[in-house]
């Protein structure tokens, strides 16, 4: 046990700023490398009252950490962080043409009265277009609602199959014996645009394929009836298809066209080709020079202008469309924000995904990238790589498998055609 003068001792020690017990033998210690001159006088001036056995060891405890006092160790110098490559920057997105216009508001909010809406569409369309209002008002009064173009539209088929289901709706042999039959027909004036526009004839005649089976299904919806439907009765795409009602009314006159007599789809598209009014009046062709646009009845005007609609959204002629892909087994699902072209292919490699050997590339040096789709086929899991130009497709409708079973089309057609 410590004699009372000890533990007097002690016990001011324990008041001491820089003092701290060790458990290692019950002693006292003082952090040196916090003494100063003050702080030692201090600790002495305390210990001054005590007589000199009790002061001697507490008192040359405290001597000897101020005496060795060593400069405080230098901060540990953290290691350089391990180097990370950069990721590689996306490559820009494919130009497009301007959005096209939509309704305002006063036209599609559907917490507004019918009538008024209608009177604003009236409004819209006569100033946007320069369509007398009282031609709009005639219009409309000889447009029926159908309830079975909204309900279609909510459930499309690219929305509940999947690419096992969707691809044999588009690609059984009466598709693809049917596409050669109508290539060879019109095989002059395929060639032709083809030429001229670098859009190659077999996907000119595969959107055609797809869109109304050679022509074999056109639609039999009245075009008016089935915008003013989706316009006035689908709230959630209102304003898309207000303005294609609008542009209707517009290419009526321009065109010099009865718009109750055309005829399309429930979501009112025209033609071989399947043209949005909106459409048909910004990027439709005059295909053999007549002076007429006729995407209704006119192969030459159809042909080209789903190669000037393919141009405007960025073809690339010559280029690749798609590729088969490996992914390796590590690799993580390829989550993207949209099927932009915007990954380069070593950015894509890193990530687990190639092109299969055999298949497609862009051309050496090209400034090109891709972007992974995944499609539910037959077998499991199918991985492709979309590149610029699958990106052009699916702007014709906006559904990776629609572009998937175009470009599938046209290379059934193409080979069937004598082609490799």
């Amino acid at each position: 046990m410590l004699g009372t003068a000890t533990s007097r001792t002690l016990a001011s020690l324990k008041r001491h700023p820089h003092a701290s017990f060790s458990a290692r033998g019950g002693a006292f210690e003082i952090d040196a490398s916090r003494c100063s001159g003050d702080a030692f006088l201090e600790s002495r001036a305390t210990l001054a009252p005590m007589n000199r056995r009790a002061m001697l060891f507490p008192l040359t405890l405290a001597l000897a950490a101020c005496a060795t006092q060593s400069p405080p160790p230098a901060p540990a110098t953290a290691a350089p962080p391990a180097t990370v490559a950069p990721p590689a920057p996306l490559l820009p997105p494919v130009p497009q043409p301007p959005e096209r216009p939509v309704a305002p508001a006063s036209v599609t909010d559907p917490m507004l009265p019918q009538a008024q809406r209608i009177d604003a569409f009236v409004d819209y369309t006569a100033s946007a277009y320069g369509v007398p209002a009282q031609s709009v008002r005639d219009g409309l009064a000889r447009a029926q609602f159908l309830q079975r173009t909204v309900d279609i539209i909510a459930r499309p088929a690219e929305a509940v199959r999947p690419w096992s289901a969707y691809r044999p709706i588009f690609l059984d042999d009466a598709r693809i014996t049917g596409g050669v039959a109508f290539y060879a027909q019109n095989r002059a004036d395929l060639d032709r645009i083809a030429a001229s526009t670098g859009v190659p004839a077999e996907y000119i005649v595969a959107i055609i394929g797809v869109e109304t089976n050679y022509g074999k299904n056109t639609g039999s919806y009245r075009v008016l009836d089935a915008l003013y439907s989706l316009a006035f009765g689908y709230p959630k795409r209102a304003p898309f298809f207000a303005g294609e009602l609008a542009q209707l009314f517009a290419l009526g006159q321009d065109e010099h066209i009865d718009v109750a007599s055309l005829t399309g789809s429930y979501a009112g598209a025209m033609g071989l080709g399947q043209f949005m009014p909106s459409s048909y009046r910004l990027w439709g062709k005059d295909g053999d020079g007549d002076g007429k646009r006729d995407l209704i009845s006119d192969k030459d005007d159809v042909f080209a202008s789903i190669a000037n609609y393919f141009v405007v959204h960025g073809w690339q002629r010559g280029g690749a469309v798609v590729a088969r892909a490996t992914r390796d087994p590590s690799a993580a699902d390829f989550v993207a924000d949209s099927i932009d072209p915007v990954y380069p292919l070593p950015l894509l490699a890193q990530r687990g995904y190639r092109p299969q050997a055999g298949e497609p590339v862009p051309a050496a040096g090209a400034a090109e990238g891709a972007t992974v789709i995944t499609l539910d086929g037959d077998a499991g899991k199918e991985y492709w790589l979309g590149y610029r130009n699958f990106y052009v497709i699916t702007r014709y409708n906006h559904s990776p498998m629609y572009a998937m079973a175009v470009h599938q089309l046209a290379q059934a057609i193409r080979a069937g055609s004598g082609g490799a």
